[in-house]
């Protein structure tokens, strides 16, 4: 065996690109809490308390989250995690309550068509935000 390959370093190998986002998504997160809010009168109407809660917590992250990204701050990864944490644990208490038939479908489907790919795009744009790329 060669004494040079136990001395050599490993090369880095290059990150590929990141893909382009359309230019609008980084209002994503504005726009997921204002379609929130015709929800939290649904709920608020309907007396469901905690999960009012749950919702305005995620309202207001949506929003931190959306202005951290507006200064195009290191701090919106930060926020970004606390979104997609709240959105997931949104889509898991969801699918666990639901009862079964249609309701579980519901859930599902609102799991994996908004709130887990919603949760998912705002840790992409926060990543950006955070490493510069805006």
């Amino acid at each position: 065996m060669s004494t040079a390959l136990l001395g050599a370093r490993p090369v880095p190998l290059a990150r590929p690109a990141a893909p382009a986002l359309p230019t609008w998504a980084p209002r994503v997160p504005a726009l997921a809490a204002l379609g929130l809010l015709p929800w939290l009168a649904v709920l608020a109407a309907c007396h469901e308390t905690a999960w009012v809660v749950l919702d305005l917590a995620e309202l207001t992250a949506l929003l931190g989250l959306d202005a951290l990204l507006r200064r195009r701050s290191p701090a919106a990864l930060r926020a970004a995690c606390v979104v997609a944490l709240l959105l997931a644990g949104d889509a898991l208490a969801d699918i666990g309550t639901a009862g079964p038939g249609l309701p579980l479908l519901a859930a599902l489907v609102m799991a994996g068509c908004v709130e887990l790919p919603l949760a998912a795009l705002c840790l992409v744009l926060g990543r950006r935000a955070g490493a510069g790329q805006g």
